[in-house]
């Protein structure tokens, strides 16, 4: 399976963040072809030494690598990318692998 992990940093609201995450932005990336599961951390977001400057953890799934890829590419992936900019103003982090069991 291969998965997009995106870590968004502490915004400047977390009540606008969250606002504009859960009524557009979800149902944005839910449109990307290929994405097998999408899920979200619930509650803070911390380190074993305590807080940590990650707002929330989303985890998007898909069967393979080409498949994520191609998603990515796609017009509703451009389009769910192109929105970060409309929430994420702390940043985010998207970290694109593959996984096997070890």
């Amino acid at each position: 399976m291969a998965k997009v992990l995106v870590l968004y940093k502490t915004p400047k609201s977390a009540e606008a963040f969250d606002k504009h995450y859960a009524s557009v932005h979800i149902p944005l990336a839910k449109k990307i072809p290929g994405l097998k599961k999408y899920d979200i951390s619930k509650g803070p977001v911390g380190t074993p030494a305590g807080p940590s400057g990650i707002h929330l953890v989303a985890t998007l799934h898909f069967d393979l690598l080409d498949a994520l890829k191609a998603g990515m590419g796609s017009a509703e992936g451009k389009a769910a990318g192109g929105d970060l900019a409309n929430f994420a103003d702390g940043g985010a982090d998207l970290l694109i692998f593959d996984e096997k069991e070890a």
